[in-house]
């Protein structure tokens, strides 16, 4: 299992950073009928500020704060779809009829702010814990294989009927999110969850047509969880799908070794009904593969005629599982990160950044790069994440 400590080197930014002009980062941009104010978006990040399923009103408040703070689109906390086989976690939202009127408030005090708010739906698959004495216990652990990494079983393999009725309750999730106001949904398939096990060969090694050596074989069930969804909720709300190479418990993992198979299964994703593709990196600027300098966002955008929102470590030299699980603090890649990310974006490299422990550190993070007031940004600290106060 490959855990190593990602590279705190010196970030192989240059030199040359002259004055930052990010005015070509404050244009709209049009996702399937949606337009949004400019190309920063507040991506899902768990707070803990669940209960019941529901958001705690800091956890609403959150929200709005960086919708006025600058940021055109918030995705929310990662929520359970309405399967008991979702989660166990007791702080993690859910998607239910239960819960709708919650949620529904948080998408109304997002649009009172001016911005726009996607749901995104979750599954941990045979990340999920198993057994305790909590009211969902007695649910078996389900996923493509029975296993959580190559070498790590868990749970057991999801029956052809299980599929259905969790692609259902997908599906139930998304037609919720668009009855409560929502902008648009987005599909949780990165980081080692259930449809990130689908994709990567690892962990699926079904025989039924939904695994296998092939992604066209592995891609399979996410595409139909987007199909489903696509039909559920019309032509007019935008699907956003989030994956990732590296997985939580494996920073080497890959769903796709060369760009042919990243295009192969993008496009079966993309005529399912994608429309945005939110490129997880553990840092933007990192080649995906030799002989290039794109980063999995570049080589998406090359790939692919969907709009693509880039992620992973904007303003920081340490990745978000480093500042997570280590006792370590980021520093901050200054006037020199925000150029690189400037450089990228002008490039051609995404049409979106998601600003994650930079939005959390800073309600006003984006306000404050549009202003160029770059040294007035408040830096992130690992405490932020675990505090129950708003910074």
């Amino acid at each position: 299992m490959s855990t190593a400590s990602c590279d705190t080197s010196a970030v192989p930014f240059g030199d040359d950073h002259g004055d930052l002009d990010f005015s070509p980062m404050f244009t709209p941009v049009t996702v399937r009928g949606m337009t949004l104010a400019n190309r920063f978006v507040l991506p899902a990040m768990q707070r803990k500020w669940c209960a019941n399923g529901e958001p705690m009103p800091q956890l609403i408040e959150y929200y709005r704060r960086r919708v006025l703070g600058g940021s055109a689109l918030v995705i929310t906390e990662a929520c359970a779809v309405d399967h008991p086989t979702a989660t166990q976690v007791p702080h993690y939202g859910w998607i239910s009829e239960a819960t709708r009127d919650a949620w529904a408030d948080g998408v109304r005090r997002v649009r009172s702010a001016g911005g726009h708010m996607f749901v995104q739906l979750f599954h941990e698959g045979a990340c999920r814990s198993e057994g305790g004495d909590g009211p969902l216990s007695a649910y078996p652990t389900l996923s493509p294989s029975g296993l959580e990494h190559p070498d790590v079983p868990r749970g057991r393999a999801a029956t052809g009927r299980e599929l259905e009725e969790i692609k259902d309750a997908f599906v139930r999730g998304a037609r919720i999110t668009k009855e409560i106001g929502a902008s648009g949904v987005e599909v949780h398939a990165c980081h080692g969850y259930l449809l990130d096990q689908f994709l990567w060969a690892g962990t699926n090694r079904r025989t039924d047509g939904y695994g296998g050596p092939d992604i066209r074989d592995r891609v399979r069930f996410p595409a139909e969880i987007v199909a489903a969804i696509r039909d559920a909720v019309g032509p007019g709300f935008p699907i956003s799908l989030r994956f990732s190479q590296w997985k939580e418990i494996d920073y080497g993992a890959r769903i796709a070794e060369t760009p042919g198979e990243l295009e192969l299964m993008l496009g079966i994703l993309r005529d399912a009904g994608v429309d945005m593709f939110h490129a997880s990196a553990r840092r933007f600027w990192i080649p995906e593969w030799p002989g290039s300098e794109l980063g999995i966002a570049g080589w998406t955008k090359k790939l692919t005629d969907a709009v693509v929102v880039g992620v992973g470590s904007v303003g920081y030299d340490l990745d978000v599982m480093e500042s997570l699980r280590t006792q370590k603090e980021a520093n901050s890649t200054g006037r020199a990160g925000l150029a690189e990310l400037l450089r990228r974006f002008t490039a051609g490299e995404f049409d979106l950044m998601s600003v994650g422990r930079g939005q959390i550190a800073d309600a006003e993070w984006v306000h404050k790069v549009r202003e160029g007031r770059f040294s007035d940004i408040r830096p992130f600290v690992r405490a932020d994440v675990r505090s129950q106060a708003e910074p």
